[in-house]
């Protein structure tokens, strides 16, 4: 990969956005290596939970500006080619809804500039640490057009509608010190190496506990971001019935009382079907 740089180790993925000499923009590259690196983490069982951080002066300054200029042809002058626009789109809204979608949970860690296409990465991450010059800005309405990958609709559940709409609106920058105050990061960190470590020491907590619990854990907040409370409890007894496991709960308690770690089993690795080996 030339984009991004992947790592497994003690159960932890390790994600790095690895071009920091392009301020970790966004082309056609990036798109296809994080769609190949997150479907090989759903499917497999090696990694219980995921971090995403880069390298350089800046997380990411979001979409490559050249992309839809050489790259990339959006036809608007007629209405079959505008009607493309949203197929295009999908396709990429759909790479970032797979961290939404990934069994495991996801952590991202941020400094600098946390721009365009890049608070659309981070909204749709379970959790963020960020340093205190980092800063997020939804640059999109600085070009002349709108957030379209996810930024409008998942930053809304994250911080008021009212700080949401002034960083649409104006595309101000939303500071660190802000982003704690509204709740859209967990942490501030003076520098880069401070907060890789709190947010590796939070993956590893993350990891030593049981992934059928972590998944159904996953499941049941994302749920209840978007449904009523009454649906929601009713779908965490279906969730509770798959996960429950009274062996897991047992060892659980037992490494508590003997102060040891736990052995938890790992998910299924995810097949698919049009992969089976069949004459059929």
């Amino acid at each position: 990969m030339q984009h991004l740089q992947l790592t497994i180790e003690n159960n932890i993925a390790h994600l790095v956005l690895n071009r920091p000499e392009a301020l970790n923009t966004m082309g056609p590259r990036f798109w296809r290596e994080l769609d190949e690196v997150l479907d090989a983490l759903h499917r497999g069982n090696e990694a219980r939970v995921l971090l995403i951080s880069s390298r350089g002066k800046h997380f990411s300054a979001g979409m490559a500006l050249d992309v839809f200029g050489s790259a990339i042809q959006l036809d608007d002058g007629s209405a079959a080619g505008r009607a493309a626009i949203s197929d295009l789109l999908a396709e990429l809204q759909a790479t970032f809804t797979r961290l939404e979608l990934l069994r495991i949970p996801v952590i991202t860690a941020i400094q600098g500039g946390c721009i365009g296409g890049a608070v659309d990465l981070v909204t749709a991450a379970c959790m963020r640490y960020c340093t205190r010059d980092a800063f997020f800005c939804i640059q999109e309405i600085n070009i002349g057009i709108v957030a379209d990958v996810g930024t409008l609709q998942r930053l809304p559940k994250l911080i008021p509608m009212g700080v949401v709409r002034e960083m649409a609106y104006t595309g101000r920058r939303l500071p660190a010190s802000r982003a704690l105050a509204t709740g859209l990061v967990n942490e501030v960190f003076d520098t880069q190496e401070a907060m890789l470590e709190a947010a590796l020491q939070t993956a590893r907590e993350i990891a030593a506990k049981p992934p059928a619990a972590l998944w159904g854990s996953k499941q049941a907040l994302n749920y209840a971001r978007d449904h009523s409370v009454a649906d929601s409890l009713q779908q965490m007894g279906w969730l509770q019935g798959v996960v429950w496991s009274g062996a897991q709960v047992q060892e659980a308690v037992s490494a508590m009382q003997q102060k040891r770690p736990a052995t938890f089993a790992p998910l299924a690795t995810l097949q698919r079907f049009m992969d089976a080996s069949s004459d059929v």
